[in-house]
């Protein structure tokens, strides 16, 4: 390796997120991730040095828009290897403009750990530039003084890209599917194409997310197709939901024994007054769906909803779920998706959207129970239980999670205020812990433009009240968990391989129903056209 006398200069960037609350509070955690990346560098012989300056005023050093990443990127020299450190959430499109048009080599980075989190962000950037086209290396540690993490950055820095093990991946046309299965996927598969069904897009692009946006031109083979509503037409409709229709609504909730934990204050307590307003938009998102017929929908909420309203929450999970307070029209009194869940992919994520459904009626012609839910691939441990020690993944998601996922269903479920910093005008959660058994998980992205999808086997496991509560204790105490094993996909394998900081999850109800729902959804996403890759083993270990 060149000496740091001749070799170029590391620059290194933080990208965080739009609202300054949460820079603030996320920053003395991103230093010392910056600080521990910079001295690993360095004790390679290279030298490194920030790309932006910290903001005295603001209190963080992060690049907080689309706006700033430019302008900062006119001052980093294009052919300088770059490295993107994530120890939070952040919003890809602050520095997609600037890495798109980067010449040099680009190493993203995040800590290993569910505080922020930088592994989730870290991911949604991994996603983006893949559906970008462009060129990355991507590295996680829990200190940055490991060999894994060390070999790969000196690789990087000798100017090779970093290499990760894929050896669990199998392209479809390599995995012999069970016929029976396969077949049910693509009948259901072709009755969407041919059929059509509307995706009702509460305003696309939330959180930055580029990777979570299916072009419109390789979306319309599946059969799907948007209907972009604004989220002021959302608001405006829960303003002509009456006071008794959400009470209505409430009281539905209470009678299932959710426990809603409230209080009076309500910039830091969940107040009776939100969760009725969130109860006006259960409402009116139903009854939008309903008029523009929507099989499946996605509410942004996090900007422009957040400072105007409660969070989307507890509506969305209550969305996935078939057992769900009924919405009848305003005009004829007709009970709206009677019967049925209204799919719905939290933080407007597209690619979940086309899953969900997909999911949704999969489940439901294979005789399955239909609800399913994304969750962001939070963090993770080993775990020893009942002798075996295994890697037990947190999955854990603001919103979406219907109840029938939750240990208990609805009596299962705790609401708890949205922390301050995120929501500062709160709004309860769906919060509970994912009952033991087997998921199908999955995710749909954006390469070679063109639709992929990866997917496999896992389990869920009920862990000591204990651990789940640490494990909430180093994550968000608020939001809903699920402790999952991958089957034959380890860590590092699912975080080398996957394209998001999404995963969609749906129960079957045993290994053997797992199995034939994977084939069966694997054959269903290549009907559809999608590239379609089994990770790990599909018989379960």
């Amino acid at each position: 390796m060149a000496s740091s006398t001749t070799s170029p200069t590391v620059i290194l960037i933080a990208s965080g997120d739009l609202r300054l609350s949460a820079n603030r509070v996320c920053w003395p955690a991103q230093q010392a991730v910056e600080e521990a990346v910079m001295a690993a560098i360095r004790g390679l012989g290279r030298d490194v040095k920030r790309g932006h300056p910290v903001d005295p005023v603001k209190g963080h050093g992060f690049i907080d828009s689309q706006k700033a990443g430019m302008e900062i990127f006119r001052q980093i020299p294009p052919d300088a290897p770059l490295v993107v450190c994530e120890a939070v959430w952040q919003y890809s499109h602050h520095v997609l403009a600037g890495l798109y048009s980067h010449r040099g080599p680009i190493l993203t980075v995040a800590n290993w750990s569910g505080q922020w989190p930088g592994l989730v962000g870290m991911l949604n950037l991994n996603g983006s530039l893949t559906k970008a086209g462009v060129k990355y290396s991507t590295l996680w540690s829990n200190d940055f003084t490991d060999e894994a993490f060390l070999n790969g950055l000196r690789d990087w820095l000798g100017g090779k890209p970093v290499r990760h093990d894929l050896s669990h991946v199998r392209a479809l046309g390599d995995v012999r599917l069970p016929e029976e299965p396969a077949k049910a996927g693509r009948k259901v598969a072709a009755a969407l194409r041919a059929e059509k069904a509307i995706m009702g897009v509460f305003d696309e692009g939330c959180m930055g997310m580029y990777n979570a946006i299916i072009p419109d031109e390789i979306l319309h083979p599946t059969g799907v197709f948007k209907e972009r509503l604004s989220q002021s037409a959302l608001y405006a409709a829960m303003r002509r939901v009456s006071g008794e229709e959400a009470q209505d609504v409430r009281n539905w909730f209470d009678t299932r024994g959710v426990t809603f934990r409230t209080g009076t204050n309500e910039e830091t307590e969940l107040t009776d007054a939100q969760i009725l307003s969130q109860c006006k938009m259960y409402i009116a998102a139903v009854r939008i769906a309903a008029e523009f017929g929507c099989a499946t929908i996605g509410i942004q909420y996090q900007q422009g909803l957040k400072d105007i309203c409660p969070a989307s929450d507890l509506v969305e999970g209550t969305l996935n779920n078939v057992d769900r307070p009924p919405v009848k029209d305003a005009a004829t009194g007709a009970v709206l998706f009677e019967g049925e869940a209204l799919p719905h992919f939290n933080e407007v994520d597209e690619c979940a959207g086309l899953d969900g459904l997909l999911t949704y009626r999969l489940w439901r012609a294979l005789g399955y129970a239909p609800e399913n839910t994304l969750h962001d691939i939070r963090y993770g441990e080993d775990y020893t239980l009942n002798g075996k020690t295994e890697f037990v993944w947190v999955f854990e998601i603001s919103g979406a999670v219907p109840p029938e996922h939750l240990i208990g269903g609805w009596a299962g479920v705790t609401s708890e205020r949205q922390p301050p910093m995120f929501f500062p005008l709160g709004g309860g959660t769906i919060k509970g812990v994912s009952k033991p058994g087997e998921v199908v998980w999955s995710r749909v992205y954006v390469e070679d433009g063109i639709l992929n999808a990866d997917l496999g086997l896992a389990k869920v496991v009920e862990l000591p009240a204990e651990e789940t509560e640490r494990r909430w204790r180093e994550t968000t105490p608020q939001w809903p968990i699920m402790h999952a094993v991958t089957y034959g996909v380890s860590r590092d394998q699912l975080m080398a391989k996957h394209k998001s900081n999404h995963i969609q999850v749906a129960y079957a109800p045993d290994l053997a129903g797992a199995r034939r729902a994977l084939a069966a959804k694997a054959a269903a996403f290549a009907e559809l056209g999608i590239r379609v890759f089994v990770c790990g083993d599909e018989t379960g270990v």
